[in-house]
């Protein structure tokens, strides 16, 4: 079987996030480089902070509700309150199927005048946009009350070329 194809990446950074509240404004200054049509892939474990990223995400781009865990639901649409894209919030984690199982859930449709972010989407979405923002979260593992993740932000595709992603650590 042949891997999705993946366009080389064009934008990177590795950043440290201590704590859930760093994260979410983490998600607050990447809104602020988001525009309709993005795709934002989210990687880590449970309890990593994909959602609570979403959440800054959401409040950057002002959308309206909560933004919660899909697990349940697969997927969340929150419109915008100001006029921007809105936030169509995917959790792929059941969906075993790939591409043919997304495609049920119309995200092509939505892409083009949404922010579509997919927590476990890795070998699932990537073939819906050769640009695409993939964030990985790495948390530390075992009994800790440790709060520090290492984020990292890979851009794929043209969109991402001139994006400063290491700006964001500052």
């Amino acid at each position: 079987m042949e891997a999705p194809h993946s366009p080389a990446a064009e934008a990177a950074a590795r950043l440290t996030v201590d704590s859930p509240e760093a994260m979410q404004d983490l998600g607050r200054s990447l809104a602020a480089l988001l525009r309709p049509g993005d795709l934002v892939m989210l990687t880590g474990e449970l309890g990593a902070g994909k959602t609570t990223l979403t959440r800054g995400l959401g409040e950057g781009l002002g959308v309206r509700g909560a933004v919660t865990s899909p697990t349940f639901v697969i997927a969340r649409v929150h419109p915008s309150l100001t006029g921007g894209p809105a936030l169509v919030h995917v959790d792929a984690y059941r969906l075993g199927g790939g591409l043919d199982e997304m495609e049920d859930l119309d995200l092509d449709v939505s892409l083009p005048d949404s922010v579509v972010v997919v927590e476990w989407g890795d070998g699932k979405v990537e073939d819906l946009s050769e640009d695409r923002l993939h964030v990985v979260i790495d948390r530390v593992v075992g009994a800790t009350d440790d709060d520090r993740r290492t984020v990292t932000l890979t851009g794929y595709g043209t969109r991402w070329s001139a994006v400063d992603l290491a700006g964001l650590a500052a």
